[in-house]
């Protein structure tokens, strides 16, 4: 596969490509609603629903009969995990997705192209987070890292047609895409996204946001949504350049339900066929995943918002069942001054934390809480930079102190972002709502 010559080089590239809308953004104060009167501004990862008073952070313009949208993410960052098992490391991670919507066989196609220069720029083997687990690299498990993401985040489509006044069908599915599994992705929860790193319970709740081989069917309302998949469960290899296309034998359903513009419930469930092996060499091992969730967004003055997640996800395999626990928390102050926070509490074995071979089969509660700061300066081209730093703090059980250095490792994360502004519009002073995380 191709490489590129420098990090540098991926850097202005993952400048450049949040750029091509940005003109046309200022000309197209909003979209269209769906099929049966929906606001798009509840679509997010995959088919996964967002509350409905939610703004969006687009570049956003037309080409003849096509909607285009253009949602991404850049942090260049450095980070510092403590501990005798941390790790520091300057890098970035970063994501863009175009969106291309028209009207078609009766309903609205969209097409999706997500790309991410990951692989280069976060480290081959992922950036430093204590305490998370999951996946390969180098042949051996990674621990206290979060991979980075392949470079084909989704290709997909997405057809939506009405069945009555009150009822929509949803077709979604390509070589790589989301499940009807989990909550909204981390990447592009709204409660989560000043945050530069991944929950340690991403295991247990949303990895399967990149799986390479999706197809999803679903009924909704405007409330409610009912939706199935079948996908390829098996985790991407360590190889993050191509596609890891594999049959379609794990599935999955998810229910949601908006009882108000502020509100989004889901519970969902699946099977994960093959989903990943712990030991170098080894069998995969099938996963039945349990999760539910509930977001709460919220406007406040002045463009200000409030949103909020809270999830719960649960993992049995080998006949051994492991829990996590999230509570996470973006305070917007006027598009300008933004606080954020995360809690969580993960059961993980030896295994998952690749511990010596005599502790692999014992279950550990770990924790990790973090806070954090990002200030926002005037938007450029329709892109608004960023400067942000974060506090966490690792916990983990006294039998482990002398593996990790410290009960309570402290971690410290440096960084800039760079994400485009509220579409005209669509931000929380014009509308009921709140500010909207790219998608």
């Amino acid at each position: 596969m191709f490489r590129l010559g420098s990090r540098s080089v991926l850097l202005t590239v993952s400048l450049s490509v949040l750029a091509p809308l940005s003109v046309a953004a200022q000309d197209h104060p909003g979209m269209r609603p769906g099929p049966i009167g929906e606001p798009r501004s509840r679509e997010s990862s995959g088919t996964a629903w967002l509350p409905d008073a939610s703004s969006m952070h687009a570049l956003h313009g037309t080409s003849g009969a096509w909607e285009l949208m253009l949602h991404g993410a850049l942090y260049v960052h450095w980070l510092d995990d403590g501990g005798d098992r941390g790790r520091e490391q300057f890098g970035s991670t970063n994501w863009a997705m175009g969106m291309a919507r028209r009207s078609a066989l009766g309903g609205d196609l969209t097409l999706r192209v997500m790309l991410s220069a990951d692989p280069l720029t976060a480290d081959e083997c992922g950036y430093p987070d204590l305490l998370a687990t999951g996946e390969f690299c180098d042949d051996e498990p990674l621990h206290d890292r979060q991979h980075p993401h392949d470079v084909f985040m989704e290709l997909a489509a997405v057809y939506e047609r009405a069945l009555s006044e009150d009822v929509a069908l949803q077709l979604y599915g390509g070589p790589a895409g989301e499940p009807a599994l989990g909550p909204v992705a981390f990447p592009h929860r709204i409660s989560s996204f000043p945050n530069p790193i991944a929950p340690i319970g991403h295991h247990w709740l949303d990895s399967t946001h990149i799986a390479y081989g999706v197809a999803t069917a679903g009924v909704y309302g405007r409330a409610w949504k009912a939706e199935a998949s079948l996908f390829n469960g098996r985790e991407p290899d360590a190889d993050r350049w191509d596609l890891d296309l594999d049959a379609l034998d794990s599935y999955s359903g998810r229910l949601w339900f908006l009882p108000s513009d502020r509100w989004a419930l889901q519970v969902s469930g699946g099977r994960l066929n093959e989903a990943e092996t712990h030991e170098t060499g080894g069998p995969r091992i099938d996963v039945t995943r349990v999760t539910a969730s509930a977001t709460y967004h919220r406007a406040l003055s002045r463009r200000g918002s409030w949103a909020n997640t809270i999830a719960w996800g649960r993992n049995r395999e080998e006949g051994e069942s492991t829990n996590a626990f999230l509570a996470e928390t973006d305070l917007n102050f006027a598009e300008r001054d933004l606080l954020f926070g995360r809690a969580e509490v993960v059961q993980k074995t030896g295994g998952d934390l690749v511990l010596a071979d005599e502790l692999e089969g014992e279950v550990y509660r770990v924790g990790k809480i973090g806070v954090g700061y990002v200030r926002q300066f005037a938007s450029w081209g329709g892109l608004v930079p960023g400067l942000g730093a974060g506090v966490t703090v690792s916990l983990v059980p006294e039998e482990l102190e002398d593996v990790y250095g410290s009960r309570a490792p402290l971690g410290l994360q440096l960084f800039f972002r760079l994400r485009p502004e509220p579409m005209e519009g669509h931000d929380a002073e014009s509308e009921p709502g709140m500010d909207h995380g790219d998608h």
